[in-house]
């Protein structure tokens, strides 16, 4: 409970490989994540090489960590090998639609979840990478995903060279709702970011982008409308390519 409760993201790592074996003992780890139908419809990718950890580097926004940490790991929806299983057993699959995608991608992410508890149990470290849907297509060529393979997220593992403040966190009744759920008034809002709105850090970022509240930095600098539309449209590109739609 202590190692979930002190989650830092690290993307500064020590020069330092990871044993093999306890690179297995974490990935043994990820396998045993719950899933949909005992299907395992989900793929893990191992990246130690230079080479592609350059072209996953450029993949990923140019995010240095991407290069220094000695393991990357991509998830994946993996409907590929099931698909070739139900082939080869004389059964039709009919998983070319978006709910086997969604399917599939809560398999990977449970994974990826019990791979980075898994690591940082052994006092590793590990950042998750959100550009993966993003930037979808181009992992796949790098990866040489195939059809029924789509990459829903990304961990880069190592062992830290850093040390990080936690992370702020919105209270516990902000993101938890007994029975049923209770919508927000107005003055639920105010209360609920509070403390975050106060933060000195928020007051620094507030300057440097000259905005009037924080919530501005997230809807006109950080995740903006048109880039949504436009990765959202990309990714909807992405999943009809794979077989997914």
């Amino acid at each position: 409970m202590q190692t979930i409760l002190e989650h830092r993201s690290i993307r500064k790592f020590k020069e330092q490989a990871i044993d093999q074996k306890i690179l297995e003992q974490i990935l043994q780890a990820g396998t045993r994540a719950s899933t949909t139908g005992n299907m395992q419809v989900y793929s893990i990718v191992v990246t130690q090489g230079e080479a592609l950890k350059e072209a996953l580097w450029r993949a990923h926004f140019k995010q240095d960590m991407v290069k220094k940490a000695p393991v990357v790991i991509t998830f994946c929806a993996d409907f590929n090998r099931f698909n070739l299983w139900c082939k080869q057993r004389k059964a039709d699959p009919g998983y070319d639609n978006f709910l086997s995608f969604f399917t599939a991608a809560i398999d990977a992410l449970l994974v990826a979840q019990n791979v980075a508890l898994a690591a940082e149990s052994l006092n590793l470290g590990i950042c998750y990478l959100g550009t993966t849907t993003y930037m979808a297509e181009s992992i796949i060529t790098i990866l040489d995903l195939p059809k029924g393979v789509v990459p829903v997220t990304t961990l880069v593992l190592g062992y830290p060279d850093e040390k990080p403040g936690l992370t702020d966190r919105l209270p516990l009744n902000a993101v938890v709702h007994y029975e049923k759920y209770r919508d927000y008034l107005p003055e639920d809002i105010d209360s609920l970011y509070a403390e975050k709105e106060s933060m000195e850090l928020t007051k620094q970022l507030l300057k440097e982008n000259d905005k009037e509240t924080l919530a501005q930095i997230f809807t006109d600098n950080r995740y903006t409308k048109k880039d949504n539309v436009a990765f959202s449209q990309a990714l909807l590109g992405v999943l009809k390519k794979q077989g997914f739609m």
